[in-house]
């Protein structure tokens, strides 16, 4: 039962980011399991419930849910092996990453999050949502403001496409929607002081709901897209080998 992130585990994070060595992490590896990977597990656990209401589809297995501490350091400058922070993308199971949508928490010394996004650019997806803005944008403009994203102090960053063409039946509140390339919805008023108390899994569950008319949008779209291309499918089946880069 999750029943918040004990001070260990900030402690654990803050401990790494100064003795970010294999030896310390070995020495360490019970602490770690104990202080981090534990709570980590509760929290995903006691959230499945609320995401399987969302969706019945969603990956239950917690390892597969929660970040690796290891780093891929193969094409980075920073050759730091371990992580000092965690994150969790709640997803439907055995689908491509970077052909889904998802529900992410994160949390580290520096801070904590959480939200609603894709995980990388979903071309078949955000085509078919500017397809459906375009016939119906009086639908979608009631999907988005049923969620109530300001009243919770959810903010979404839409990564768009500059030159993309935009029809001129759109509203000027759609526009961005429309030349949507990537999605991050994160909650913008998380309090540190909460994640020591379950009070933290009903704030995070509550936004998850309250996202869940997006989500079941997007992933209407992700459904409804036509499946990827061979040489996508190539792509996809190298990064899904790449485990340890997540």
């Amino acid at each position: 039962m999750f029943t918040g992130f004990p001070e260990e585990t900030l402690r654990f994070f803050l401990d790494l980011r100064y003795h970010n060595s294999g030896e310390w992490f070995h020495s360490h590896r019970e602490q770690y399991e104990r202080d981090v990977r534990a709570p980590f597990y509760a929290f995903i656990e006691d959230m499945l419930p609320t995401l399987l209401e969302i969706d019945g589809d969603m990956e239950r297995r917690p390892h597969k849910c929660l970040s690796r501490i290891n780093r891929d350091t193969r094409f980075s400058r920073d050759k730091s092996p371990y992580r000092d922070h965690l994150w969790v993308w709640f997803h439907r199971a055995a689908e491509a990453r970077d052909r889904s949508v998802g529900f992410w928490f994160e949390l580290g010394p520096d801070g904590v999050g959480w939200g609603l996004g894709t995980w990388d650019e979903n071309r078949p997806m955000m085509d078919c949502l500017r397809r459906k803005i375009a016939a119906d944008p009086a639908r979608i403009s009631g999907i988005l403001s049923s969620c109530g994203l300001p009243e919770r102090h959810l903010h979404a960053e839409l990564r768009t496409f500059k030159r993309l063409e935009i029809p001129p039946g759109v509203p000027d509140h759609l526009r961005s929607w429309y030349a949507i390339r990537t999605l991050y919805l994160y909650q913008t008023r998380a309090d540190m002081a909460e994640t020591a108390s379950d009070a933290l899994l009903r704030h995070v569950a509550a936004d998850y709901r309250a996202c869940a008319p997006i989500y079941r949008l997007l992933r209407g779209c992700t459904d409804e897209a036509e499946p990827p291309t061979e040489e996508d499918s190539a792509g996809l089946l190298r990064r899904a080998r790449r485990e340890d880069e997540w």
